[in-house]
């Protein structure tokens, strides 16, 4: 069936599929950053830093850690940062270009950009909100397939196994191997194609209207969480309401 406005799509279902009900869904895809999982605090990271570089003794001067912090966010807005955070996670190469492109502007960095990348990749450098592995866990007692669908520039798998959360997840489709990201429909496509589902009976969860709402174009259902920094729960529960009980086995 055509219509005059065609939705842009990469999906192209069959007359049939679009006369039939909405299938259920049998499988979740989820953003990592800021939706599984979140960096550890800034402050913390800082001082992993300071200690991996010697110069911890640094922070503990009156305001250099509130004037860190400042630069940070001062050297993040410059043009030339800014265009150096394009396309940083297709590569692990291109990330690190990125960082340390930003962080040779941090007085309290500049130098130790090697600590900083070894500490902010740290497997223990990422946790888990507190409504992540419960809802996991959840799911896989409904016999609900999940992947991880992310723009991340090194193995997360990584953090999912610090975390003994490996096992909760079945496939990671990751932007550094992939050489593409989101909204790029290939990710998630190939996400699918390793659960073994149509799009139509997924449902992509992230916090990113544009690249996790991209999923939508290829036919998938799409949940966006609110673009805020949580410290609880991240609402994970919520989507729980959107599927059924339990799949068949």
């Amino acid at each position: 069936m055509q219509t005059l406005f065609e939705t842009p799509s990469a999906y192209r279902p069959s007359d049939a599929d679009m006369a039939a009900p909405v299938p259920h869904v049998q499988a979740v895809l989820f953003d990592f950053s800021n939706t599984l999982f979140q960096m550890i605090p800034l402050e913390t990271w800082l001082r992993r830093v300071g200690r991996a570089s010697g110069r911890l003794a640094l922070l503990d001067e009156p305001g250099v850690e509130a004037e860190t912090v400042r630069q940070l966010r001062t050297a993040f807005r410059l043009p030339s940062v800014v265009a150096l955070q394009h396309g940083r996670d297709l590569s692990p190469e291109q990330h690190r270009q990125a960082m340390y492109g930003w962080w040779g502007h941090v007085a309290f960095l500049h130098g130790a950009e090697e600590e900083a990348y070894q500490e902010l990749t740290a497997p223990d450098a990422w946790i888990p909100y507190p409504d992540t592995e419960p809802t996991l866990r959840a799911l896989r007692a409904r016999n609900v397939r999940v992947a991880v669908v992310s723009d991340f520039a090194w193995d997360l798998r990584t953090h999912l196994s610090h975390h003994g959360m490996s096992h909760l997840i079945d496939s990671c489709v990751i932007s550094c191997e992939q050489g593409r990201e989101k909204p790029d429909p290939h990710l998630f496509f190939k996400a699918c194609a390793d659960l073994g589902t149509e799009p139509r009976a997924t449902l992509m969860v992230g916090d990113n209207p544009v690249r996790d709402g991209g999923a939508t174009a290829c036919g998938l259902r799409t949940y966006i969480l609110p673009a805020e920094s949580r410290t609880g729960e991240r609402g994970l529960a919520d989507i729980l309401r959107l599927m059924p009980e339990r799949l068949p086995s």
